[in-house]
């Protein structure tokens, strides 16, 4: 089943981020290439795809796992948490319907 993983950022978490990308990068990788990553990506904190100083407000994910319980598991031990980027983590299953 898939799983929704919503990630907002901590206040001045922008360096903490660009530090912890690359590794936060390759957890995702590792689900594309198992073909669980539905989508990814970060929210911009303002309307420009690059926000620049602004930052970011946080990140949406939308993998493939077991369960619940290890949909938290994974998200719980992503480089955005350990590195304080995310103040808060909101994982709940994801129903797709379209595109079919």
């Amino acid at each position: 089943m898939y799983y929704l993983i919503l990630g907002r950022d901590a206040p001045d978490s922008l360096a903490r981020r660009l530090a912890a990308r690359p590794d936060h990068l390759a957890r995702l990788q590792a689900l594309q290439d198992q073909g669980r990553l539905l989508l990814a990506g970060p929210c911009p904190a303002i309307d420009s795809p690059d926000p620049g100083p602004a930052g970011f407000s946080g990140s949406l994910i939308v993998a493939e796992f077991a369960d619940l319980a290890a949909a938290r598991a994974w998200a719980d031990a992503d480089p955005y948490v350990t590195a304080g980027v995310y103040a808060e983590v909101e994982v709940k299953p994801f129903k797709k319907v379209l595109p079919a």
